[in-house]
């Protein structure tokens, strides 16, 4: 089985309270952490483009359909990022431009946050998923940028109906999803229509 896995991503470590034991006291450490962690969070958006990023400018990638953010929140009042694995093609599709749409519909995401609201669901539609459809590379760059960029944002991650094939690529990224292993649940499509969403809230393609 081809796995895609190239160079390392483009995400540099970030600073934590951890590593800031030279300082006089801790006060001074978490404020001086969280400060660089600020300036190392708007170097990374100014070197990627975020603000750059439109509806056009990743128009041919999100025509084929691999992701997309619902039109309607879940019952928990959170934005639902959708991604369709089956429409994933890592050897077709350029690789830059799957980021640029991944880090575009997450800032989309958040833009439809209810006020008192900060987690968006992240929903993984495994169902036609093959080994042409695998690529460490992007899944480890969507939960790294939630990691590094957008922290305590993503509140749960559904990984619906995976097939036998996709078990291995799964205990390959594991370990690489840190803490958000925690968020992940393997689940079914009936799970999401009756526990995530009522009625014709429920994403087109996990309809009846």
């Amino acid at each position: 089985m081809a796995v895609r896995l190239c160079n390392p991503l483009r995400l540099p470590s970030l600073p934590s309270i951890s590593t800031c034991k030279s300082s006089r006291s801790r006060v001074f450490s978490v404020r001086s952490c969280i400060l660089e962690y600020n300036e190392s969070r708007k170097k990374w958006r100014q070197e990627f483009g975020v603000s750059e990023l439109t509806e056009d400018s990743v128009k041919t990638i999100a025509e084929t359909g691999k992701a997309y953010v619902h039109d309607f929140l879940d019952v928990n009042e959170r934005p639902v990022l959708v991604v369709v694995a089956s429409k994933h093609f890592p050897d077709v599709h350029d690789r830059t431009e799957n980021e640029k749409l991944c880090v575009f519909l997450i800032e989309k995401a958040l833009s439809k946050l209810p006020h008192g609201r900060e987690e968006i669901l992240g929903i993984i539609d495994l169902r036609g998923f093959g080994t042409e459809n695998a690529d460490l590379n992007y899944l480890t760059f969507l939960f790294d940028v939630f990691y590094y960029y957008y922290p305590k944002r993503l509140g749960q991650v559904l990984f619906v109906d995976a097939p036998f094939v996709f078990k291995p690529i799964w205990q390959l990224v594991k370990p690489l999803l840190k803490s958000y292993v925690s968020l992940v649940r393997f689940c079914s499509v009936e799970t999401v229509r009756k526990e995530y969403f009522e009625g014709e809230t429920v994403p087109a393609n996990f309809r009846d």
